[in-house]
């Protein structure tokens, strides 16, 4: 138990100081210290800063794309509108990028930039992300649900929506006045959400309230 909270107490330390100081301003021994323990138990668990970076990362991008993954195993095994199982993974995504707000601030930042270790996670995790919510309309469209497939941009403007107030919540705060990760704003913001999907989809679809959460 006890090197399981030393490992936990590592991970949490790194993604503070990596949100306030960045990766790059950020030494292994800063981790250690705000962690209260020794460099040499994060070189053993990790392998260094470079591994605990990649740690960090495919540790977020695997729940974040499991969120949606699992609509769609339900949504072909369920009879449910096809639009509900889309709000459903949408709403999933938003709560797990709140549950670690920190952690997806730092992963949203991170991949802006041009690494190996970006480039990899984008040829699996964001590709994958892509063609759920693609399998998604996919069936909606074969349901009847959508009169046209969206293109490509509909999943594009809907990962710009879903991670803006994680990726920018200073922003949201500073200039908009109002607090990212509370609840009140999560229902708000998602309502709205729904609202520009469902202009997407058929009348006798959106016209039946969804309860999603």
């Amino acid at each position: 138990m006890e090197k399981k909270a030393s490992k936990e107490k590592v991970l949490e330390a790194a993604i503070s100081l990596f949100n306030v100081q960045g990766y790059s301003g950020t030494s292994v021994r800063d981790i250690a210290k705000k962690a209260e323990t020794n460099v040499a138990l994060i070189s053993y668990y990790f392998d260094g800063k470079q591994g605990l970076l990649e740690y960090l990362m495919t540790k977020f991008l695997e729940g974040y794309v499991s969120a949606i993954e699992l609509q769609v195993q339900k949504q072909r095994n369920d009879s449910e509108a096809v639009f509900d199982s889309l709000l459903k993974a949408i709403w999933d995504v938003m709560i797990y990028q709140k549950k670690h707000h920190e952690l997806a601030r730092f992963v949203h930042r991170e991949i802006t930039l041009d690494t190996t270790l970006v480039r990899e996670l984008m040829a699996s995790y964001l590709a994958k992300e892509k063609h759920l919510y693609e399998l998604l309309l996919e069936m909606a469209y074969e349901e009847g649900e959508l009169k046209t497939l969206p293109n490509e941009y509909f999943v594009l403007q809907l990962r710009g929506m879903l991670t803006l107030p994680f990726l920018h919540p200073q922003y949201i705060r500073e200039v908009y006045h109002l607090m990212p990760h509370e609840n009140d704003f999560l229902d708000q913001y998602f309502s709205e959400l729904c609202q520009w999907v469902s202009t997407h989809f058929n009348d006798s679809v959106t016209s039946v309230p969804s309860i999603v959460r």
